[in-house]
Protein backbone atom coordinates (compact mmCIF):
# COMPACT_ATOMS: atom_id res chain seq x y z
CA UNK A 1 0.00 0.00 0.00
CA UNK A 2 1.47 3.35 -1.03
CA UNK A 3 1.65 6.22 1.42
CA UNK A 4 -0.69 9.18 1.24
CA UNK A 5 0.96 12.49 0.27
CA UNK A 6 -1.17 14.30 2.89
CA UNK A 7 0.38 12.11 5.60
CA UNK A 8 3.89 12.86 4.30
CA UNK A 9 3.19 16.59 4.28
CA UNK A 10 1.89 16.33 7.87
CA UNK A 11 5.07 14.52 8.96
CA UNK A 12 7.25 17.16 7.30
CA UNK A 13 5.23 19.89 9.00
CA UNK A 14 5.86 18.18 12.35
CA UNK A 15 9.61 18.28 11.60
CA UNK A 16 9.85 21.99 10.84
CA UNK A 17 12.11 22.55 13.87
CA UNK A 18 14.72 20.03 12.73
CA UNK A 19 16.24 22.00 9.87
CA UNK A 20 15.48 22.21 6.18
CA UNK A 21 13.05 19.32 5.67
CA UNK A 22 11.82 18.04 2.32
CA UNK A 23 10.55 14.82 0.81
CA UNK A 24 10.81 12.92 -2.44
CA UNK A 25 8.60 10.18 -3.79
CA UNK A 26 10.51 6.94 -4.34
CA UNK A 27 9.00 3.65 -5.53
CA UNK A 28 5.50 4.59 -4.36
CA UNK A 29 6.74 5.59 -0.91
CA UNK A 30 8.64 8.64 0.35
CA UNK A 31 12.11 9.57 1.60
CA UNK A 32 12.34 12.40 4.15
CA UNK A 33 15.39 14.66 3.90
CA UNK A 34 16.83 16.97 6.55
CA UNK A 35 19.54 19.35 5.40
CA UNK A 36 20.10 17.26 2.27
CA UNK A 37 20.42 13.90 4.05
CA UNK A 38 17.91 11.06 3.96
CA UNK A 39 16.90 10.68 7.60
CA UNK A 40 13.63 8.77 7.39
CA UNK A 41 11.22 6.87 5.17
CA UNK A 42 7.45 6.95 5.05
CA UNK A 43 6.08 3.55 4.06
CA UNK A 44 2.45 2.47 4.41
CA UNK A 45 1.72 5.77 6.20
CA UNK A 46 4.23 4.98 8.95
CA UNK A 47 7.37 6.94 9.82
CA UNK A 48 10.65 5.00 9.92
CA UNK A 49 13.71 6.95 11.14
CA UNK A 50 17.23 5.80 10.27
CA UNK A 51 18.84 4.30 13.35
CA UNK A 52 21.85 6.17 14.72
CA UNK A 53 23.68 6.01 18.03
CA UNK A 54 22.63 9.57 18.90
CA UNK A 55 19.00 8.83 18.06
CA UNK A 56 19.01 5.66 20.12
CA UNK A 57 20.62 7.47 23.08
CA UNK A 58 18.01 10.23 22.95
CA UNK A 59 15.21 7.69 22.88
CA UNK A 60 16.69 5.70 25.79
CA UNK A 61 17.47 8.73 27.96
CA UNK A 62 13.81 9.19 28.62
CA UNK A 63 13.54 12.31 26.49
CA UNK A 64 10.03 11.06 25.91
CA UNK A 65 7.84 9.67 28.66
CA UNK A 66 5.59 7.79 26.22
CA UNK A 67 8.33 5.49 24.94
CA UNK A 68 8.82 2.40 27.05
CA UNK A 69 11.07 0.74 24.52
CA UNK A 70 12.47 1.39 21.11
CA UNK A 71 10.47 -0.25 18.34
CA UNK A 72 12.52 -1.26 15.31
CA UNK A 73 11.05 -2.64 12.12
CA UNK A 74 11.99 -2.77 8.44
CA UNK A 75 10.14 -0.18 6.35
CA UNK A 76 9.80 -2.67 3.49
CA UNK A 77 10.60 -6.29 2.81
CA UNK A 78 14.33 -6.96 2.82
CA UNK A 79 15.28 -3.65 4.49
CA UNK A 80 17.32 -3.22 7.65
CA UNK A 81 15.35 -2.22 10.76
CA UNK A 82 14.61 1.48 11.32
CA UNK A 83 13.12 3.20 14.37
CA UNK A 84 9.35 2.98 13.95
CA UNK A 85 7.69 6.11 15.31
CA UNK A 86 4.21 5.54 16.65
CA UNK A 87 2.57 7.62 19.37
CA UNK A 88 5.34 10.22 19.32
CA UNK A 89 4.49 11.31 15.79
CA UNK A 90 2.46 14.23 17.16
CA UNK A 91 5.17 15.35 19.59
CA UNK A 92 6.78 17.94 17.30
CA UNK A 93 9.56 19.01 19.66
CA UNK A 94 10.66 15.45 20.45
CA UNK A 95 10.45 14.32 16.83
CA UNK A 96 12.31 17.39 15.51
CA UNK A 97 15.08 16.74 18.04
CA UNK A 98 15.33 13.07 16.98
CA UNK A 99 15.54 14.04 13.30
CA UNK A 100 18.13 16.77 14.00
CA UNK A 101 20.30 14.31 15.96
CA UNK A 102 19.95 11.74 13.19
CA UNK A 103 20.87 14.23 10.46
CA UNK A 104 23.91 15.44 12.42
CA UNK A 105 25.25 11.91 12.69
CA UNK A 106 24.72 10.87 9.08
CA UNK A 107 27.32 11.66 6.41
CA UNK A 108 26.58 13.95 3.51
CA UNK A 109 25.54 12.07 0.37
CA UNK A 110 28.28 11.40 -2.13
CA UNK A 111 28.23 13.83 -5.05
CA UNK A 112 26.85 12.35 -8.23
CA UNK A 113 29.19 12.00 -11.16
CA UNK A 114 28.19 14.11 -14.14
CA UNK A 115 26.82 12.19 -17.07
CA UNK A 116 29.30 12.09 -19.89
CA UNK A 117 28.15 12.72 -23.40
CA UNK A 118 28.93 9.82 -25.68
CA UNK A 119 30.57 10.75 -28.93
CA UNK A 120 28.61 10.07 -32.08
CA UNK A 121 30.40 8.14 -34.78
Amino acid sequence: MASDSNFVEYVCDCLNGAGQVSFKKMFGEYAIYCDGKVVALVCDNQLFVKPTAAGRAAMLQGSCDAIDSIVEAPPYSGAKPYFLIGEQLDNREWLSNLIRLTANELPLPKPKKPKSKKEKI
